[in-house]
């Protein structure tokens, strides 16, 4: 079934859109939360609240790319199951590692300014992204955004895992050279 006839169930309320979309995007939905969580219960737990809410979501957006639009919401699920386990306890999955390695671009914090701070940032980031190259782009959306670990990085594209870190550290330095230049960043 495409995508277009999977959104469709979904406005029609019909059931089976949930079992369609767990058929065609399960495995791709378990792969973001399980590289975020490391643990395959929560995994499968974060997938089953992502057909929840993209039911919940579904009568007020008509996704243009379903697997974004779900990704997306497994991504954030994921990273806010991750955020209350380790409220209690650190450690698990590829989050610790990733954001410690842009934290050096791109700053942190949770007030209100820094929330209006952070929309910015975000569309500073998404346009940076957007004019990569192609296969440092992918490299860096594998990494950062369904927080695959360097090692399934390197095995994905066939490099050694010095060469992925190495392009991820000279994208990091230009992503920093561009939040500098749009006055994201000091």
């Amino acid at each position: 079934m495409d995508d277009r006839q999977i959104v469709d169930l979904y406005w029609a309320r019909d059931q089976r859109a949930i079992g369609e979309t767990e058929a065609k995007y399960g495995g791709y939905c378990h792969a973001i939360a399980y590289n975020a969580l490391a643990d395959g219960e929560d995994a499968r737990e974060c997938v089953n609240d992502t057909w929840l809410a993209a039911w919940n979501a579904m009568p007020d957006a008509r996704p243009a790319a379903l697997s974004a639009f779900l990704g997306a919401i497994t991504r954030r699920l994921a990273i806010s199951r991750w955020r209350e386990r380790s409220a209690a306890k650190r450690g698990g999955g590829q989050i610790p590692l990733a954001l410690d390695e842009l934290a050096e671009c791109v700053p942190g914090g949770e007030a209100a300014e820094a929330r209006l701070e952070t929309a910015e940032l975000e569309k500073a980031v998404a346009a940076f992204v957007k004019v990569l190259p192609d296969t440092p782009r992918r490299v860096f959306l594998c990494r950062y955004w369904y927080l695959d670990s360097v090692a399934d990085v390197a095995a994905r594209f066939g490099f050694s895992q010095s060469k992925v870190k190495s392009m991820l550290a000279r994208t990091r330095k230009k992503l920093l050279e561009h939040l500098k230049k749009e006055g994201l960043i000091e």
